[in-house]
């Protein structure tokens, strides 16, 4: 199993345990990645679990209903749960499986997602109508 973590020298990394030593593996700069609008007007994007979430940074416009489809590709226990707490959403994800999650963020911010046991972490971007023109 991996651990995710941010120093504020290094970026994002990973850590793990391997016979009783600890190596780190470094990351870049996280990227961040909108989701597309389909035509019933839901924001929709393909999230893979795999050692982690990929995209782990997802932009979405407040006030528009959103749906994060996770394709779990991958047996480790540690990714058959995700949690977004700022929501109130638990879901279970069955290997080699989609499992939608559809909600409507109301507010503008970051927030957070996990695996259950806190250690895969995803961020969530909720931004105005507003903001994303100026980008």
């Amino acid at each position: 199993n991996f651990f995710y973590g941010y120093n504020k020298n290094f970026g994002y990394h990973r850590w793990s345990c391997f016979n009783r030593f600890r190596f780190v593996v470094f990351f870049g700069k996280r990227e961040k990645v909108s989701a597309e609008t389909n035509e019933t007007g839901v924001q929709e994007i393909m999230v893979t679990v795999k050692g982690g979430y990929s995209p782990d940074v997802i932009v979405v416009k407040s006030g528009v209903p959103v749906r994060l489809n996770f394709y779990r590709d991958e047996t480790s226990s540690c990714s058959e749960q995700v949690v977004f707490g700022d929501f109130g959403i638990a879901k279970v994800l069955p290997v080699y499986k989609t499992t939608p999650i559809e909600f409507m963020p109301e507010k503008t911010g970051e927030f957070t997602f996990a695996c259950g046991m806190n250690i895969i972490r995803g961020k969530l971007i909720g931004e105005s109508l507003k903001q994303l023109k100026l980008i």
